[in-house]
C-alpha cells in the first residue's frame, strides 16, 4: 500500500513519531505541496492524506490508482467529496481531537483581551515596574469575567467545553444553536442569534463555516453588541465580515476581539483586522497543541487501518 502525505508539517513539525503511519505501508512525506505538484505527487498512490491540500474533480479524475483519501481536520470543504465518491474513493476526516485545545485557546484570547497579560510582561521587562513610584500599576482595564455574560453561537463538543469553563470562572452562558430539540441544562439558556449578540458581554463563535454562517457577523449584528463586549472566533474566519467587524472595532461599537482564524490564511498585508484596535490575533493555532495532534495522527492511523479491514470508520 503506497501513502503519500502532502502537507505533513503541519500535523508533524518533528515532534511526533511516524513509525505507526509507515507501518502501514510504503509512505512518502511532503512538508508541503503546491497545486501544480499534487498530480505528479499522487500518481500511482493508493492512499492520500491531507490537511489543506484541496483535491479538485480535476485533478481526482488524474489519479485512476488512489482508493482512499485521509483529511488530517475536521472540515473537509477541500475535497471534491461527489467525485471522489463517482470514483470509488473513500473520504475520511478526523472529530472531536482538538476539543480541549481549543477550548483552551479560547479563554486564552478572552484572558489576553481582559487582563493584557503580554502587554503588563512587556512593561515590566521594559524596565517600568523597576522605575514604578508605586507598589503596582496597570496599563490598561482588569476585567473580572464572574457574572458577565458568554453568548455561544454554536454548540457542539467545543461550545459545551467553553460554557463549562466560562462556568467554573462564573460567567452566565447563552447558546444559539442550529437544533433544539433537547432542552438546555439549567445553568444555560438558549436563545435567537439576534438577543444573543445583544445580551452577551463575550460572544464566541463556535459552528461551522455554511451558506446560512458565512460573513453573518456583519455590521447590522455588531451594532447589537454592547460598547463594552468582546467577540472571539476559533472557529472558521470566514463566519466575519472582517471590514466590518475591523470597523466596529475602530469605532468603539465593540471592545476587542480575539480570532485564531482569518478568512485567508495566511492572510494579505491588507487584511483590516491586522490593524484594528485592541484585536488579538494567533495565527490558527487552537487545534495544534501537542497534544491534540497526537490524537489527530493516532486516529488518521485508526481510519486507514479500519478502511483496509472494510470497516466504516469517520467517513464523510
Amino acid at each position: 500500500m503506497t501513502i503519500v502525505f502532502l502537507d505533513s508539517h503541519t500535523l508533524n513539525p518533528g515532534d511526533l513519531d511516524w513509525a505507526a503511519l509507515e507501518a502501514l505501508g510504503m509512505l512518502t512525506l511532503h512538508d508541503r505541496t503546491g497545486p501544480e505538484q499534487v498530480v505528479d505527487r499522487l500518481a500511482g498512490a493508493d492512499i492520500a492524506l491531507v490537511n489543506k491540500v484541496k483535491l479538485s474533480r480535476e485533478t481526482l479524475t488524474q489519479l485512476p490508482n488512489l482508493r482512499y483519501i485521509g483529511v488530517t481536520a475536521t472540515g473537509y470543504d477541500i475535497i471534491d467529496v461527489a467525485a471522489a465518491r463517482e470514483q470509488n474513493i473513500v473520504v475520511t476526516n478526523v472529530k472531536g481531537y482538538s476539543t480541549p485545545s481549543v477550548a483552551q485557546v479560547t479563554f486564552a484570547l478572552l484572558l489576553e483581551l481582559t487582563h493584557r497579560v503580554g502587554q503588563h510582561d512587556r512593561s515590566v521587562h521594559a524596565g517600568e515596574w523597576v522605575a514604578s513610584p508605586d507598589f503596582c500599576y496597570w496599563k490598561s482595564p482588569l476585567i473580572e469575567l464572574a457574572g458577565k455574560t458568554l453568548g455561544l453561537v454554536g454548540y457542539g463538543d467545543i461550545g459545551k467545553q467553553v460554557a463549562d469553563v466560562g462556568r467554573a470562572f462564573g460567567m452566565n452562558v447563552l447558546v444559539n444553536r442550529r437544533h433544539t430539540d433537547q432542552p438546555p441544562e439549567a445553568s444555560i439558556r438558549y436563545v435567537e442569534r439576534d438577543a444573543l449578540f445583544a445580551e452577551s458581554d463575550v460572544v464566541s463563535l463556535h459552528c461551522p463555516a455554511t451558506p446560512d454562517t458565512i460573513g453573518f457577523v456583519d455590521a447590522d449584528l455588531l451594532r447589537q453588541m454592547k460598547p463594552t463586549s468582546f467577540l472571539l472566533n476559533t472557529s472558521r474566519g470566514s463566519l466575519l465580515n472582517e471590514q466590518a467587524v475591523a470597523d466596529a472595532l475602530n469605532a468603539g461599537v465593540i471592545a476587542g476581539a480575539g480570532l485564531d482564524v482569518l478568512a485567508t490564511e495566511p492572510p494579505p498585508a491588507d487584511n483590516p483586522l491586522l490593524t484594528a484596535r485592541n484585536c488579538v490575533i494567533t495565527p490558527h493555532i487552537a487545534w495544534a497543541s501537542f497534544e491534540a495532534r497526537k490524537r489527530l495522527l493516532h486516529e488518521v492511523i485508526e481510519n486507514i487501518r479500519a478502511f483496509e479491514r472494510g470497516e466504516k470508520r469517520n467517513r464523510v
